[in-house]
């Protein structure tokens, strides 16, 4: 029998690791986000905040890279650093339930586990004030960092996948944080698993 996981995909500044905290500490699940970057860097060799930008981020160059020289782009340290993404993953999704956020993981584990899909967003001023005075980024223009780092997030999770990168279609929910607020988002998320488990 597969493990029933529940994955969280987010857009920058949505609160969705802080939702999917929530929701472990409501459901009694492990929590799975910075520890998996954490994991990587250390099987890797590479540094922590090396891992973290290049686990869920592309600059769009690595697709060309692709089209243009395949064989010197499959050795790359993303590509790398993706191969061991996808085994920490799946070795996780192994152990038991549990909440895993980004990394592709709503992907990497489609055909390995049970899972119950969520992607959260939010409006563009909530994302904005989240990032500069919780994350403490954005420098001196925050729209134009959050901007940056979607269309990241996106070309990474559509290099690496064959899915659009927040399609309601690839998701079993969808909430916008800026409406509901994190901790109804993370109630939400923890009866909709509950419900799915009792099936």
């Amino acid at each position: 029998m597969k493990n029933k996981i529940i994955t969280i995909s987010r857009q920058y500044g949505s609160g969705g690791s802080g939702i999917g905290r929530r929701c472990a500490e409501l459901l009694g699940l492990d929590y799975y986000g910075s520890r998996i970057i954490a994991q990587i860097a250390d099987e890797s060799g590479f540094d922590f905040n090396y891992i973290r930008d290049n686990s869920e981020n592309a600059d769009g160059g690595g697709f060309f890279a692709a089209m243009i020289a395949p064989d010197f782009y499959s050795y790359s340290n993303r590509d790398e650093i993706w191969k061991l993404q996808c085994r920490i993953i799946s070795d996780i999704s192994e152990k038991g339930p549990c909440i895993i956020v980004g990394r592709c993981a709503d992907y990497i584990l489609k055909d390995k586990a049970d899972l119950f899909r969520v992607f959260v967003y939010a409006d563009k001023e909530d994302r904005i004030k989240r990032i500069t005075e919780v994350y403490h980024e954005g420098g001196d223009n925050p729209e134009k960092h959050i901007r940056d780092n979607d269309k990241r997030r996106q070309a990474y999770y559509e290099i690496y996948t064959d899915q659009k990168f927040g399609d309601y279609h690839n998701y079993d929910l969808c909430l916008n944080s800026s409406t509901l607020g994190i901790e109804t988002c993370a109630q939400m998320i923890a009866e909709g698993y509950r419900k799915t488990t009792e099936e």
